[in-house]
């Protein structure tokens, strides 16, 4: 799609030889442009739902929330918080928030957060296999450990489900996450789950200060703090024990290229940076206008950026309408 868009910028600005766009132009746009679009998802699916709510809105296939939901729902990921350890080397009942560097993803919202309280069996493999464990000192029909169970590796920060039983001392597992001997994994129950309520800090301290109140394992609670989500009750302290369920931010979009001999870029989705828009189809064309925006202000050409926002307008003004 990014190909797409870019070839129907040029095409506009090049009808009236309003100018060029370079590559690094056209990508630092294009995340701008697309970084806008995702955050009015979210206001505009609260608009549609009040619609709902006011008896406004169709049904089927005028049911527009669902649209947007599920535009929403595409950026909805769910991963195992990874712990944070103290200049000592132990945990410190603290977890990285999600980013880059810890789930590969970018956290905007968290949508649910559930507590895993009940770790079957922890040790360390002595053996390698593709997509198995294997643990000789462990016997994992005693132990209990079932189908559907979550194994994590605490070396790698990595996770997998239990997928079948192979033998006493073999777990069979949807991701290949052992490579090497001696890596240390906690295996733990897939239905003794808790989901945590989000509380303010001003909040939690009144809460804690009452043993009616205060978060327990069965009612427990979280908060944010910098960079770090904060388990209450703090027993939750291993790699395994909080799962995040988030929205994150969509990908920077990067059209990549290869020059000509006459130093002409040509489309190259082949690089290994290349990145697509991760917006639906359907928005394409506003991710044109949006970027014919920045393209006007850029080359200072306001027929161009009124262009752009004279389109957008249509349909925003559609939206209120229907209100």
């Amino acid at each position: 799609m990014i190909n797409s868009v870019r070839n129907t910028v040029l095409s506009v600005l090049n009808k009236n030889n309003y100018g060029y766009i370079s590559p690094s132009d056209f990508n630092l746009f294009a995340q701008q442009a697309q970084m806008e679009l995702y955050e009015e998802y979210f206001s505009n699916y609260n608009k549609l739902i009040n619609l709902e709510n006011s008896r406004i809105a169709g049904e089927d296939y005028a049911n527009l929330s669902k649209a947007a939901a599920e535009a929403i729902e595409l950026f909805l990921v769910s991963d195992f918080l990874i712990p944070i350890f103290n200049a000592s080397g132990n945990n410190s009942t603290k977890f990285e928030i999600p980013s880059n560097v810890t789930t590969g993803n970018f956290g905007f919202m968290f949508s649910r957060v559930s507590y895993y309280n009940e770790m079957r069996y922890d040790g360390s493999n002595d053996g390698i296999s593709g997509y198995q464990l294997i643990d000789t000192t462990a016997d994992f029909f005693t132990i209990g450990v079932l189908p559907g169970d979550i194994i994590v590796n605490l070396d790698t920060f990595t996770n997998a489900i239990i997928e079948d039983i192979s033998t006493s001392n073999t777990l069979d597992l949807s991701n290949d996450i052992f490579l090497n001997t001696g890596e240390g994994y906690a295996i733990y129950s897939s239905t003794n789950v808790s989901e945590a309520e989000k509380v303010t800090d001003g909040k939690i301290w009144m809460l804690n200060s009452s043993m009616l109140t205060a978060p327990s394992q069965l009612f427990p609670a979280y908060t944010l703090s910098e960079n770090a989500l904060i388990p209450h009750p703090t027993r939750y302290a291993q790699y395994g024990n909080v799962r995040a369920n988030y929205f994150r931010y969509p990908k920077n979009p990067k059209w990549t290229y290869i020059s000509l001999a006459s130093g002409e870029p040509v489309f190259d989705q082949s690089q290994p940076d290349y990145q697509d828009f991760e917006l639906p189809l359907e928005d394409e064309y506003k991710l044109a206008m949006k970027i014919l925006q920045y393209c006007g202000i850029s080359i200072r050409e306001t027929a161009v950026a009124q262009f752009a926002i004279a389109q957008q307008s249509q349909d925003k003004s559609a939206l209120n309408q229907q209100q």
